[in-house]
Order: structure tokens, then sequence, then C-alpha cells
């Protein structure tokens, strides 16, 4: 453990925390799509459905594709054979709504590569021709599993950690999917239990963020695999906690009244 443990810590709760109190301009966002480790021949998975929930309101925007195949009047089980048309729209969608919140910081769950990710959805929109896409910067996009690591170290939950730390925080998981779980959705062409787990993990998200930034979140690391052993993180600690703070208060006033008592008594000529 290090100082460097100590900033990462410190610069994690941070970003935490001003996301959390300045949450007028902030977005959790998810997405479900086709198993990306069952892809053939190098094509990049299909997407069925995206939520993207406004932290300040609780309201959330969602975009899928059985959404737009109702509005084309077409049929559940047809949608497998009209999903590029569907897809194309959908993602219009979205990117749409992300020209008009491109300003906005976007929290998520490893939407970080063209794997799973932005640059994902951005390259499913390029493949099937949507015009006009607004990138989000880099800038604006927060990593909530980055953060969990970096404020509590690698070993506050195991593996899979979203699991855990559902368990270990007692969060509701009505309608909530593991990742075999919407693999197996997607091949049975259960679109619309898919896109129920996508707005399940937002609210997932909101329900972490909250107790985090509330310093109520339950993991398993220890204090110094949180904090580190530096000076700063012992200091950082106390000043941090009112209740310590208070007693060292009143310990350090009472040491200071036996130092001057002392020096009164064998040095007369002192002075306060």
């Amino acid at each position: 453990m290090s100082l460097r443990r100590y900033n990462t810590h410190k610069k994690a709760k941070e970003t935490i925390n001003d996301i959390y109190d300045n949450n007028e301009n902030c977005l959790l966002i998810h997405y479900s799509c086709e198993s990306f480790y069952d892809i053939k021949e190098g094509k990049t998975p299909r997407i069925t459905s995206i939520a993207v929930r406004y932290l300040h309101t609780a309201q959330t925007k969602s975009f899928s594709i059985h959404k737009i195949a109702e509005t084309k009047k077409i049929p559940l089980n047809n949608i497998a054979d009209n999903f590029d048309t569907l897809e194309k729209e959908m993602l219009k969608e979205f990117f749409d709504f992300v020209k008009v919140h491109k300003d906005f910081k976007y929290i998520h769950w490893n939407m970080r590569d063209i794997n799973y990710g932005f640059e994902a959805l951005q390259h499913r929109a390029n493949v099937l021709g949507v015009k006009n896409i607004t990138e989000i910067s880099d800038n604006n996009k927060f990593d909530l599993a980055r953060l969990l690591i970096d404020k509590y170290g690698k070993g506050y939950a195991s593996h899979p950690r979203l699991s855990s730390i559902i368990q270990m925080n007692n969060i509701s998981t009505n309608n909530w999917l593991n990742g075999k779980d919407e693999a197996d959705a997607f091949d049975n062409k259960e679109f619309v239990k898919l896109h129920q787990s996508t707005l399940a993990k937002v609210d997932i998200f909101e329900n972490i963020l909250k107790l985090v930034a509330e310093e109520k979140f339950i993991n398993k690391s220890s204090w110094q695999e949180i904090h580190g052993l530096s000076v700063q993180g012992v200091y950082d600690i106390l000043k941090n906690n009112w209740l310590v703070g208070f007693i060292l208060f009143l310990v350090s006033t009472f040491v200071v009244i036996i130092i001057q008592a002392l020096l009164k008594k064998f040095v007369p000529s002192f002075q306060f």
C-alpha cells in the first residue's frame, strides 16, 4: 500500500461524489445485445435495446427493436426477419437522443470497447447506414465498474462483481438477467425480456451509485486495501469522520490545558 493507492481512492471518491451531487446533467446507460462470444466471421453483435436514465429525476428513456417493430406493425415472431431495419431505426433514435444530450455525463458499466461499448454502438450504426452520428466525448464517459475498483481496490467483490454487489447490498433484481441469460434470451428471440433486463440494470447502477456516494456500500475490502497506509490517508479518514474529529478535538484541548497548567506551575514567568 502506498500514497498512490490513497490518491487513486481519493480521485474515484471525488468523481463519484461530484456525479451524485451534481446530477442534473448525468445519465446512466446500458444496452443489451447478441452474445459477442458466439459471433462468427468477425461480425459485431446486433443491438437489441438501450436504456438511458436521468440521474436527477430517475426518468428512463428506452430504445428497443421490439418497440420499433410494434410501431411498424411487425409481429414479434418476425423480428429476426427484419432485424437490420429495426436495429437501424432504433440506433437512429438513440443517436438523435445523444445529439441533444452530447454534453451530458454518461455513467456506464464496462462499456469500453468494440466488443461491448460506445464504440460498438457507433460501429453498428455505421454498418447499418445511420447518418449524422453524434459521438460522445471520452471525457463525458464514466465507467462505474472501474470507479468502484479505484475507490475500494480490486478485491472489493467476488467475480462476477455485479452479481456479488447485488447480493452483498440486497439490491432488487427484478427482471435482471446475467450475461449468459441475456445471450440465451437473444437466441430464444425473447427481446422483451432482454429489454426489461436492460431497464433493470440502469436501476441497479443508480442504487449502487447512491450507496457508494452515501458511504453505505457494503464490500469485502479492508481499510488498508481501500485507503493504503499513507499518512495522508490516515489524516483524511480522521478529518472526514466527525465523531473521531470531535474526540481528537477534546483530547487535544485537554492536552493543551494540562501543558499550560504544568508550564504555569514550573515556569512562573511563562506568558500565555
